[in-house]
C-alpha cells in the first residue's frame, strides 16, 4: 500500500526477515522544527509534518524496520545494525526515483546494543550542513531533510539537548549488509540481497543470464562507484573519518558523516577523528581503505560463485583494478581543476610536485586552486617560494600546448575549484550558535554554501583560514 500524500513503499520489508526487525520509533516529549529542507521536500514529493519527522506519528502504510548488517570497524569484524535509526520506507518521485526515509535518533532499537538510541543537536546538524555542502560540491551523498529537536536531554560527557535527523539515501544498503548476510544468512538469502540490490542499483546488469557473470558485473559497478566517489573526496580535501565497512554504502554515496571534516592546510597524512590514534583513515589511506572494505564484499559475495578458476581470476582483476580506476577518476579530475583539457604523460608528475609543494609549505589545499583559478599569487606562502615559480612555469608551459583560450581554461578551473568548502571553525561557531537557540548563522551559512563555484563576494568572509587555534583541529563520533 502507498500513502497519498508520500507515495510509500516498503520494498525493503519484503526481503527474508534476517535483514530486518520491524519497529517503531520512540515518541518524544515537546519537537520542535529546526531546520527543514524544502528544496529537497520539492523533489521528494513531501509535504513538512513535524510529527512525522519527531517519530510522533507513523503514515499509513508505512512498516518502519531497523535494518540488520555487520561491519569492520577498525578491521575488526562485529555484529552491528540500527541502533538509532528506524527506516520509515521509501518514498518514490513523480519521476519514478526511489528514496529511503530515515529517522536517525529516533529511540532504542533491538540493535541498540545497550545506547539509548538517541542523538545530541550538535551532531544532526553538522551531518545535515556537510552532507548539503557535499551535494552541492558534486559530490555522491546521503541528504537530510530535516532536524527536530526532541524536547529532550540525552546524557553524553553532559546533558545535551536532543535531535532527530531526517537523513535520504538512495538506499542504506551498506557493504556491512552483505557481510552480515554472509556470516548469519543462508546462501539463498544472500542471493536474495544481491538480487535486490542489483534491481535498486544496478537494473541493467539483469540483461545478464548466467549467475555468475550477473554478480561479478554488479561487484565491478560497485568499485567503479566507490573508485569515483573516492576520487570526489580527495579532490575536494574532504576525510570521512570512520571508513569501517558499514559506512561504505552499495550505492556509491558518502554517508555518516560523524568525525568527518575537511582539510584546512594540506597534509596527506591529516587525520581528525579522535579515535583513528593510528591514522588508518587518514586522508592518504582513504583510497587503500576503499579497496580493503571492496576486499570484504568479495569475500562476502563469494557463495554465488561457481568458485572455478577462471571466476577467481576475473574477480582478482576486479579488485586490483580497483586502484586504478580510482587514479584515473583522480587524474582527471586534478586535470580539470588545473584547466587541463587534454592528457600528457607527465600531467602526473606536475600534479605531485604540487602536492609537494603544498605539503612542505603547508598551503590550505582550497585557497590553493583557488589562487591558481583567480591567478592571485599572494597570501599564501607558497606562492613566494622559488620551487613554486619553477612549477608554475612549468604549468604554464603545458597550459600552452592545448588549444584552449583563457576564458575556457578559467571557465573550466571555476566550475572544478570550489570558492568555499564548510571550514572546521565556520562549522563550530554556527553549531555552537545553534545549540544555544541561534538559528540564524546556521541558515546563513547554508545559503553560500548551496553555490560553491560562485565566487561570489558574500562567500569572502567563509573563505579565510582560521589562525587563532594553537591546536590540530579534532571531530568526535557524534552520538
Amino acid at each position: 500500500m502507498m500513502n497519498k500524500l508520500w507515495n510509500f513503499d516498503n520494498s525493503y520489508a519484503r526481503l527474508p526477515k534476517i535483514f530486518f526487525i520491524n519497529h517503531l520509533p520512540t515518541p518524544v516529549s515537546k519537537p520542535k522544527l529546526i531546520v527543514f529542507n524544502d528544496s529537497l521536500a520539492e523533489i521528494l514529493g513531501v509535504p513538512f509534518e513535524l510529527d512525522v519527522f519527531a517519530g510522533n506519528k507513523i503514515l499509513k502504510g508505512v512498516k518502519s524496520i531497523s535494518q540488520g548488517y555487520a561491519g569492520h570497524q577498525f578491521g575488526h569484524f562485529t555484529m552491528l545494525g540500527d541502533g538509532r535509526a528506524v527506516l520509515l520506507g521509501e518514498v518514490i518521485t513523480s519521476q519514478g526515483m526511489r528514496f529511503d526515509i530515515q529517522l536517525k535518533g529516533s529511540g532504542i532499537t533491538p540493535y541498540s546494543r545497550g545506547g539509548d538510541g538517541r542523538a545530541a543537536l550538535g551532531p544532526m546538524l553538522r551531518e545535515y550542513i556537510i552532507s548539503e555542502a557535499m551535494f552541492n560540491l558534486g559530490i555522491p551523498t546521503t541528504r537530510s531533510l530535516a532536524v527536530v529537536e526532541t524536547g529532550e536531554n540525552i546524557i553524553r560527557q553532559k546533558l545535551l539537548k536532543g535531535a532527530i535527523l531526517t537523513r535520504v539515501a538512495a538506499s542504506h544498503i551498506r557493504v556491512g549488509t552483505f557481510e552480515y548476510a554472509a556470516r548469519f544468512g543462508s546462501k539463498e538469502e544472500l542471493k536474495n540481497l544481491a538480487d535486490y540490490t542489483i534491481d535498486r542499483h544496478f537494473n541493467g546488469i539483469n540483461n545478464i543470464k548466467n549467475n555468475t557473470s550477473k554478480y561479478l558485473a554488479f561487484f565491478k559497478e560497485v568499485i567503479n562507484r566507490q573508485a569515483c566517489l573516492i576520487a570526489k573526496w580527495q579532490l575536494a580535501g574532504f576525510i570521512h573519518g570512520v571508513m569501517n565497512t558499514d559506512n561504505m554504502a552499495i550505492s556509491g554515496e558518502t554517508i555518516d558523516y560523524g568525525p568527518c571534516a575537511f582539510m584546512d592546510e594540506y597534509d596527506k597524512n591529516t587525520v581528525f577523528s579522535s579515535i583513528d590514534k593510528l591514522g588508518r583513515y587518514s586522508y592518504e589511506n582513504q583510497p587503500k581503505i576503499a579497496a580493503w572494505n571492496l576486499a570484504r564484499l568479495l569475500e562476502s559475495l563469494t557463495p554465488l560463485f561457481d568458485g572455478n578458476d577462471i571466476t577467481l581470476k576475473y574477480l582478482q582483476e576486479a579488485i586490483n583494478g580497483f586502484q586504478s580506476l580510482y587514479q584515473q577518476y583522480f587524474v582527471d579530475g586534478m586535470r580539470n581543476k588545473l584547466g587541463l583539457f587534454n592528457k600528457e604523460y607527465e600531467d602526473k608528475l606536475l600534479i605531485n610536485e604540487l602536492f609537494y609543494l603544498m605539503q612542505k609549505f603547508r598551503a590550505d589545499y582550497t585557497n590553493t586552486f583557488k589562487a591558481l583559478t583567480l591567478d592571485e599569487s599572494y597570501g599564501l606562502d607558497l606562492f613566494a617560494a622559488k620551487e613554486f615559480e619553477d612549477w608554475s612555469s612549468h604549468w604554464h608551459a603545458r597550459l600552452k600546448r592545448q588549444k584552449k583560450s583563457k576564458e575556457e581554461i578559467k571557465l573550466l578551473m571555476k566550475n572544478s575549484n570550489p570558492a568555499i568548502i564548510p571550514r572546521n571553525h565556520q562549522v563550530e561557531r554556527v553549531l555552537e550558535d545553534a545549540e544555544k537557540g541561534d538559528i540564524s548563522s546556521f541558515n546563513e551559512f547554508l545559503l553560500v554554501l548551496n553555490n560553491p563555484y560562485d565566487y561570489s563576494l558574500e562567500q569572502e568572509k567563509y573563505t579565510k583560514i582560521d589562525f587563532s587555534s594553537t591546536c590540530r583541529y579534532q571531530t568526535f563520533c557524534g552520538t
